[in-house]
């Protein structure tokens, strides 16, 4: 009976220790480029202040960097901004669990749900700034050709874009409502917004139609 005893204290401290441990958040990061040797990368708060508190820092060795954010939210990470040409600054989610970061030209995050859901957004959100910013640039060159007609054509063809973009936007935040990545996404592309009248009352408008919401 006491060898059981023993054996079950043993298990449950083993038990708890796995828990202490699946509460931190690890980030291991590579960044890519022998330049980089030696120079700081930094972890900052995405939003609230920055400073020598919430700052982290550390400098990159054998390519290799590692922080343990102690709060759970949205940080930046980004070389020092003497070096910082070249590379793709990055938002990751501190989440418990080991996240897998690599910093070059185009930027990635993987290993926790989140991040593997902000890094399909990112890569959803890359794919439509091009494909919207080509329409665009192609409107503006018919608007100089005065092919009118042919503008707006384009034009609305890169709004149908864009309105696909913001729902699939919407779709995600849905997804992962009570998250931290969901209130991000649920900011980004919100239905309404107050518009202040000029008699100083406030109405509510929505978002796609810029009309009052009824």
């Amino acid at each position: 009976m006491r060898n059981f005893l023993f054996l079950c204290m043993a298990l449950g401290a083993m038990m708890f220790v796995g828990c202490q441990k699946s509460k931190v958040c690890q980030i291991h990061g590579t960044v890519v480029g022998e330049q980089y040797e030696g120079k700081r990368i930094f972890l900052v708060p995405f939003s609230g202040p920055a400073t020598a508190e919430t700052v982290d820092s550390i400098e990159i060795k054998d390519g290799k960097f590692e922080f343990t954010p102690d709060s759970m939210q949205m940080y930046k990470i980004l070389l020092d901004y003497h070096y910082r040409f070249g590379t793709q600054p990055l938002i990751v989610v501190a989440e418990p669990g080991d996240i897998m970061v690599t910093i070059d030209t185009i930027s990635s995050a993987v290993g926790t749900p989140q991040n593997d859901s902000l890094q399909v957004w990112k890569e959803l959100t890359e794919k439509h700034q091009r494909e919207y910013g080509a329409l665009m640039r192609l409107v503006n060159a018919k608007v100089k050709q005065n092919d009118t007609i042919e503008a707006a054509k384009v034009k609305e063809q890169a709004q149908k874009i864009h309105v696909a973009y913001k729902n699939r936007t919407r779709a995600m935040a849905a997804n992962m409502e009570g998250t931290i990545l969901g209130s991000f996404l649920k900011g980004m592309f919100p239905r309404t917004y107050q518009r202040k009248m000029p008699d100083g009352t406030t109405i509510e408008i929505d978002a796609d139609t810029n009309e009052p919401v009824k």
